[in-house]
């Protein structure tokens, strides 16, 4: 079997931990370069948005070091700094109302 071929619900470079944000999050092994695609975090399927194990856990955050993009009906996410390892992966959120 190819191992490149293989499923992986997360990047190997990524792993989840409790969060001082919120429940579980997104956390780096290893430092991660800025403008590093991380993989696809959510699809659109007529409408409906369905998360990825990518984008079911990261959290919210003003000032975030990571953002979401659009490209062909799936969103995809993408470092916007250096990340260093330990640190949580954050994204402002964009598909929901944050009060």
């Amino acid at each position: 079997m190819d191992v490149r071929m293989t499923y992986l619900p997360l990047p190997e470079n990524i792993t989840l931990k409790q969060s001082k944000v919120h429940g579980m999050g997104l956390f780096a092994k290893s430092k991660i370069l800025k403008d590093t695609s991380l993989g696809m975090s959510h699809i659109n399927i007529d409408g409906e948005i369905i998360r990825t194990p990518l984008g079911g856990f990261y959290n919210h955050s003003e000032t975030p070091n990571c953002i979401k993009y659009e490209k062909d009906n799936r969103f995809y996410l993408k470092t916007i700094s250096d990340i260093e390892e330990g640190e949580e992966l954050t994204v402002k959120y964009t598909l929901y109302n944050i009060e």
